[in-house]
């Protein structure tokens, strides 16, 4: 299948937020799907994974969410404690009302491209955007229909905003996938956002492959684990289709 790919800018409340955008070329609209970059930031494998959304039949938008600090590219893989430290103040830098406002805009923007089909929208976050996600979904209820987080952090937390307080807010469909082994997501961790879950009466799934560990899914690093890779991928797109697919979006194709 060939794609349609590119930059654009978003505007947002704070400025305007370059965003890679990837849909197929023909055959739309297409259910839109937000993808929430990960800590390292912005890269060319977040693109290519944005590119398999796109494939699948999606209007794919990867927002730079550090763009408040200006451009920030750090080569991943030849990884340093410095280059740990410029991610990590990055990553600390945001909030989730910061996101919030920017999933506004983001929003704003598919609703005027004629290729992004109106109705319900997906999302997905690795890592740090585990708390967007699941903040997003509980902050635009009637818009995100299909939230998932691959091995988020912060979305169980002592604090006032701690996004699993918006669990009893969504009325969308959420996926959770947790590594078996993770050092910044403690399993109590899970078991309270499973609580969370059981007590607010939220449709969403909880699941932990076995043998893997944080970022089990990023194919440039050690920690890859390709079976347990796709068959997060595939219920990752299963549930796209159930939500986002066989929606009002299609319907009004």
């Amino acid at each position: 299948m060939a794609l349609i790919e590119g930059m654009a800018e978003v505007p947002t409340r704070y400025g305007r937020m370059p965003s890679f955008v990837a849909r197929p070329d023909a055959g739309g609209p297409f259910p839109p799907v937000i993808f929430y970059m990960d800590a390292p930031g912005f890269r060319e494998e977040l693109c290519n994974m944005a590119r398999r959304i796109a494939k699948a039949g999606y209007y794919c938008i990867l927002p730079d969410l550090y763009y408040r600090l200006g451009t920030i590219r750090l080569d991943i893989a030849r990884r340093t404690d410095a280059m740990t430290n410029v991610f990590r103040a990055a990553m600390n830098s945001l909030t989730n009302a910061d996101v919030t406002d920017d999933t506004a805009g983001v929003l704003a923007f598919l609703d005027a491209q004629a290729d992004a089909a109106p109705g319900p929208v997906g999302c997905v976050g690795h890592c740090m955007s585990g708390r967007y996600v699941t903040t997003v979904a509980g902050r635009f209820p009637t818009r995100i229909k299909a939230a998932a987080s691959m091995y988020g952090v912060g979305i169980v937390t002592d604090a006032e905003v701690s996004p699993h307080l918006l669990l009893d807010r969504v009325r969308g469909e959420m996926l959770f996938v947790f590594a078996e082994t993770d050092a910044h997501v403690p399993q109590a961790t899970v078991e309270a956002l499973k609580k969370a879950i059981r007590k607010t009466g939220v449709k969403a799934t909880v699941i932990q492959p076995k043998g893997t560990e944080h970022g089990f899914q990023f194919a440039e690093r050690p920690v890859y684990a390709p079976v347990q890779a796709e068959a997060a991928w595939d219920g990752l797109f299963a549930l796209w289709e159930r939500t986002l697919k066989k929606g009002p979006a299609r319907a009004r194709k």
